[in-house]
């Protein structure tokens, strides 16, 4: 077996298998919807380099086992017109397809079914979706997104480096209202209670804890609740898994525009290189805001940004991490990887 240098074809998306030689190829599909007739494609890889298996990745890639080294150049080759489909096509990302994926460094972009489908849904999750690939793909530093359509957040946005969830600030059209309390009773069983019926029969709403979750407007026998056509996003962030010190992420942002939302994300790679000095590594979202200091992470992210009126920024964030082995974070000075 000829040499194989390992690192070069993880970045194009190739992970080293515990058998010598093989690798498994992990196709993107940012928001996770495609055309049937991929399908076919996969499985021809499968059957022809691979060993015959399909893995669907934790971030939904189409993961392909069993590769052997001496065809990844004819995989990549055959490859190439779905890559270009999914990511200069549908996503509009200038890249060149010919020889496989440039980057592994941004994960591919998990999303729920969303708007197309799901009746809970307040935003269209695919469109987001191939709207932020265009603005982190390709580039070598690493970030994992996901994308929920409503706070239930099927797509676990506040375990993600950057999480964004659809709301929405449902419209009361008082006369429409028989005062049944469909919409109090559901908002206690399934929100956060902010949902009252007043001395006039009708329906008081306190905005200060309503999550934009918008499961008042689907009870409502009568429609006199409406989504608006004007949608709103939570960002969330530093969320994060692993063996040292993993925590749900922390609310960043609410009632962001998507102009705001995709302004936020595409300072992302430049904030990489800036707390990285320019040496891409694999680091957890949340370990590079750590280095930064979260003032200096939003300060670096908003600039620029227009915020629409609405928007609500965290004026500090919280940690709530779950550290294995007690007092990890005390160490040396000269070890601590802080941002000057």
């Amino acid at each position: 077996m000829k040499d194989v240098n390992i690192q070069e074809l993880r970045q194009m998306c190739y992970r080293q298998s515990k058998i010598p030689g093989e690798f498994m190829l992990q196709l993107r599909c940012a928001g996770n919807y495609l055309d049937a007739k991929w399908l076919e494609m996969v499985q021809y890889v499968c059957q022809t380099w691979g060993n015959g298996q399909l893995h669907i990745g934790t971030r939904l890639t189409f993961s392909i086992p069993g590769i052997k080294v001496e065809y990844i150049d004819e995989v990549n080759e055959y490859i190439a017109p779905y890559i270009y489909e999914m990511e200069c096509n549908i996503c509009g990302v200038e890249m060149d397809t010919s020889k496989g994926y440039p980057y592994i460094g941004p994960r591919n972009i998990v999303a729920c079914i969303g708007g197309i489908h799901c009746i809970k849904a307040n935003i269209n999750t695919q469109e987001l979706a191939h709207k932020i690939e265009k603005l982190i793909y390709p580039n070598p530093y690493h970030i994992k997104i996901g994308i929920g359509g409503c706070p239930n957040d099927c797509a676990k946005a506040q375990f993600q480096d950057i999480g964004i969830v659809g709301v929405t600030k449902p419209v009361y059209y008082q006369d429409r209202c028989i005062g049944c309390e469909a919409c109090v009773k559901k908002c206690k069983k399934v929100a956060t209670r902010v949902l009252e019926k007043n001395d006039q029969e009708k329906i008081t709403k306190d905005m200060c804890c309503c999550v934009g979750c918008g499961e008042c407007v689907t009870i409502c026998p009568t429609g006199a609740w409406q989504r608006q056509d004007q949608v709103y996003y939570k960002i969330f962030i530093g969320g994060r898994s692993g063996k040292q010190f993993p925590r749900m992420g922390k609310m960043f942002a609410n009632w962001l525009s998507e102009k705001a939302v995709l302004q936020i994300i595409e300072r992302w790679p430049e904030f990489s290189r800036w707390v990285l000095k320019g040496q891409a590594e694999y680091l957890h979202g949340g370990h590079l805001i750590d280095r930064a200091g979260y003032h200096n992470f939003k300060k670096f992210m908003l600039d620029g940004v227009e915020l629409n009126e609405e928007a609500l920024i965290a004026d500090n964030v919280y940690w709530d991490e779950q550290e294995y082995r007690s007092n990890i974070h005390l160490k040396n000075i000269e070890s601590h990887p802080n941002v000057n």
